[in-house]
């Protein structure tokens, strides 16, 4: 069984922020607080993490002034959010590594339980989240949001070959081990809990959903 002690959540804020015309997006304000504080304060609000790092390439001293450890990519050129999972991999003391990313403040607060009780019974590696997202033609459909997994830290190797390699895509990575799709689509689930801000309007769009 897969405890909270066990998973240490690593805040993916390690991006160019090109959609947001080139911002450091974890540090842009939501609600009056930077983005990536009120991922860090979801999780500590969930309470199914026994610790949270964060992965980020510039302004590490804003950063650190969180609380919470700072490790930039080992990769260079901003290669995307694989290169944090590795830096999370590699700078993980606990069995578990759960990865989210700086940009959606309304991530559920019981994300981690629910990803290590869906790996737990599917004796998987990998547990990803899934959520609502409007289809092409209208339809909500379920869709898994990769950069949301909890996995083994052990994939480290599997990980580091990949990278080398030229893999860059989450999904193309997972599918390589067994992985587990997790929905986030019960009643009660905020329908907007994924939603992240790509721009400075989508962003302040969020601030008026309901927490």
């Amino acid at each position: 069984m897969v405890q909270a002690q066990d998973i240490t959540a690593l805040i993916l804020a390690g991006g160019r922020g090109s959609r947001m015309g080139g911002v450091d997006k974890g540090l842009q304000a939501f609600n009056g607080l930077a983005l990536a504080l009120h991922t860090l304060n979801r999780l500590q609000m969930g309470g199914g993490v026994g610790g949270i790092m964060l992965n980020a390439n510039r302004n590490l001293a804003a950063y650190e002034s969180f609380g919470v450890e700072v490790w930039p990519d080992g990769m260079a050129d901003y290669p995307g959010p694989l290169a944090g999972f590795l830096t999370g991999l590699e700078r993980c003391e606990t069995p578990f590594l759960l990865t989210v990313p700086c940009d959606t403040p309304l991530l559920p607060l019981d994300l981690a339980t629910r990803l290590a009780n869906a790996l737990d019974a599917a004796q998987a590696d990998i547990a990803m989240a899934a959520a609502p997202e409007a289809g092409r033609n209208g339809p909500m459909q379920v869709r898994a949001q990769p950069v949301f997994c909890l996995m083994k830290v052990e994939l480290l190797e599997s990980l580091l070959r990949f990278t080398q390699e030229g893999g860059r895509k989450i999904d193309a990575w997972t599918a390589l081990h067994k992985t587990v799709v997790v929905p986030f689509d019960q009643p009660g689930d905020n329908p907007q809990a994924f939603f992240n801000a790509n721009t400075l309007a989508e962003l302040h769009q969020l601030e008026s959903v309901p927490q």
